[in-house]
């Protein structure tokens, strides 16, 4: 009796479980996700990665070795360079990973002395995947050598000289501060902006101010205005910090990096009034917080794995991420010291998405009052 009793019981429980949506979205969904955006975005591989030649030879050997690099699926053609002041324009552009210089007459140095220079120069502010792609580069030259060395003594060699730009230390620091920073400033201004909104709605009190002398628009903005003071205060601190404490440097204006930081700072909050318009309570303010920013923030937005050498799908997706765009700004302005004319798409994007954000909570705050 008492068997039957505990199964019935269990069935029960199996049931419930069943028919809650939001519970089999956790046990289920969750897991799912997880293991498809880890499985497909975690990879040290690297693929169809923009490089630049400048090619200062002209000769058989640098044509011969330049269509063996771009042959590989590992490198793409991303511009021909004519001198050696184009090299810092086209890494600030933020499209090339690497640039390889030929010297000149590097054939002849081959053939009459045996030893040819290239110089490999990789763009550092990501340092795991500078050195990945100098060691693509360097088993491609060491294959074109060893084939080139066959039957003939005494054996050619080729050098390389490997430069690294804006990070010659290769200091991780500057690839997980800026990403730190935006995480930092998405979990104070987009999640705590949502569960503060979503605890008004779920204990009474919002509805009560929406019905006050006080405009609806004068209420979110009294809810939001702390946030974004406390957001770009924390913003200074942990700029100040990377500064004197990790030496991370700011080479860019530090005015426009202030601006973008506000400019992120509005987006985020804005994101997070749209959760908050749509989450009936605070735990599932910060269920959609939790799936919405943190997991896209961390694996989607370039921070830790580079976009590029995700698949197609996920980079279309990247685009719709927050994080994706004002990443690339920090380290841009702080590591590269790029300017307007380098980070105004990535700004107009963000803008964009702060409009949109806006707009659509306020419609749905809108029709909730009707």
């Amino acid at each position: 009796m008492n068997r039957r009793r505990f199964f019935g019981f269990l069935q029960k429980e199996f049931r419930h479980i069943f028919r809650d949506r939001r519970t089999m979205l956790i046990l289920f969904g969750m897991p799912i996700v997880q293991i498809l955006l880890f499985g497909f975005a975690i990879t040290n591989e690297i693929k169809n990665v923009n490089v630049a030649v400048l090619d200062m030879a002209h000769d058989d050997v640098s044509r011969d070795i330049t269509n063996r690099i771009l042959s590989s699926e590992y490198f793409h053609l991303y511009q021909n360079l004519q001198s050696e002041k184009e090299i810092e324009t086209a890494f600030k552009s933020g499209k090339v990973k690497e640039v390889i210089v030929f010297e000149n007459n590097l054939a002849k140095n081959i053939y009459s002395k045996n030893i040819g220079n290239i110089q490999i120069i990789s763009d550092a502010t990501d340092p795991n995947t500078a050195n990945t792609i100098v060691a693509y580069t360097r088993a491609i030259l060491l294959n074109y050598q060893q084939e080139l060395n066959k039957g003939t003594k005494p054996p050619a060699i080729i050098q390389t000289e490997v430069r690294m730009w804006f990070n010659e230390e290769l200091k991780g620091v500057y690839l997980f501060v800026p990403g730190v920073m935006t995480i930092i400033m998405m979990l104070v201004s987009a999640m705590m902006t949502s569960i503060s909104l979503a605890r008004e709605k779920e204990t009474g009190t919002l509805e009560a101010l929406m019905v006050s002398p006080l405009k609806s628009w004068q209420v979110i903005l009294g809810k939001v205005i702390p946030y974004l003071v406390l957001s770009f205060s924390i913003t200074l601190v942990t700029l100040g910090l990377s500064m004197f404490v990790f030496h991370v440097p700011i080479r860019g204006n530090i005015f426009l990096l202030l601006g973008e930081v506000l400019l992120f700072v509005i987006t985020a909050l804005s994101f997070g009034i749209l959760i908050s318009s749509i989450a009936p309570n605070q735990m599932a303010a910060m269920l959609i917080s939790m799936m919405g920013l943190m997991l896209p923030t961390i694996i989607l937005s370039g921070y830790i794995f580079p976009i590029d050498n995700m698949p197609v799908p996920l980079q279309v997706i990247s685009n719709i991420i927050p994080a994706r765009w004002f990443i690339s700004m920090l380290r841009d302005i702080m590591l590269k010291g790029a300017g307007w004319s380098v980070v105004w798409k990535d700004t107009c994007v963000l803008a964009f998405m702060a409009v949109v954000f806006l707009f659509l909570a306020s419609r749905r705050f809108k029709m909730k009052l009707r």
